[in-house]
């Protein structure tokens, strides 16, 4: 059956209220104007969990709470390994209710205030808990319920980022997200070998030097660098493969893709 998430479309990252918000009615409305317009658009809303560790909603509780349609084929929750076992089950079993099928299970970014889930809670061996074994739980735990989506970082060591990359999709993984990717990048374009869909992840803010942690090494603040520009380059070097948009400005870029698109 051809997903919606084969197709060469847009992916928007939306981020959902930090829990801490001293606007949160504002912040609300603000989610829900961009989730209805980029559902309304036909492209797929990629709601984040606990960006850069900060506590946020989740989109297992902002969605239902402002009654927001859930089109299966439009929609990927973002899920990583910083919560409790009850919590994790918690978003699941809201998040099948819901009626979503498309998951991004991810390592994540956590912090001191952040719960970790660990191998005993989802009855495992080994040390740590990563995306893969966040993984393995969920088609255990929730069979045929889900299609799952991984990570791949270009900037890791190649060697190392392949081998994880391997052992995700033995778990299941059926799509790929890379990081944020500038320009040409052999070993994004290799990605095609695995034979499932991959997204690029198309760095739309002007500040380059944020990414500095994220490929390894420092970029200077003042680097100059257009995301429209590197968003139709990107387009033309992968043409299979679908754009994921992190950091979109609603009011001046948003209007722009339709143009983008062709």
């Amino acid at each position: 059956m051809q997903h919606h998430i084969d197709n060469k479309i847009f992916h928007i990252e939306i981020l959902t209220p930090k829990q801490n918000s001293e606007k949160l009615d504002a912040d609300l409305e603000a989610f829900a104007e961009k989730y209805t317009k980029v559902i309304d658009a036909g492209y797929i809303a990629c709601i984040t969990d606990n960006p850069m560790g900060h506590l946020s909603f989740q989109a297992t509780e902002v969605i239902p709470e402002l009654g927001l349609p859930v089109e299966p084929e439009q929609l990927v929750i973002h899920l990583n390994t910083f919560h409790t076992k009850e919590n994790l089950d918690q978003i699941l079993t809201t998040a099948a209710d819901m009626g979503a099928k498309y998951l991004l299970t991810l390592s994540g970014d956590g912090s001191e205030r952040l719960s970790k889930l660990t191998p005993e809670a989802l009855g495992m061996d080994g040390n740590t808990v990563t995306s893969v074994e966040l993984l393995q739980y969920i088609n255990k735990a929730y069979p045929k319920t889900f299609s799952c989506g991984v990570a791949f970082n270009p900037y890791e060591p190649e060697e190392h980022e392949v081998e994880r990359l391997k052992r995700k999709l033995d778990a299941g993984a059926e799509y790929i997200i890379t990081q944020p990717v500038i320009g040409e990048d052999p070993l994004v374009a290799g990605l095609k070998q695995y034979g499932v869909p991959v997204i690029v992840d198309a760095w739309m803010s002007k500040k380059l030097h944020l990414l500095s942690e994220c490929v390894g090494y420092e970029i200077p603040e003042d680097t100059p660098y257009d995301p429209i520009d590197n968003l139709g380059k990107l387009q033309s070097y992968y043409p299979d493969y679908g754009l994921y948009l992190a950091l979109l400005g609603f009011k001046s870029q948003y209007p722009l893709l339709k143009e983008v698109w062709r």
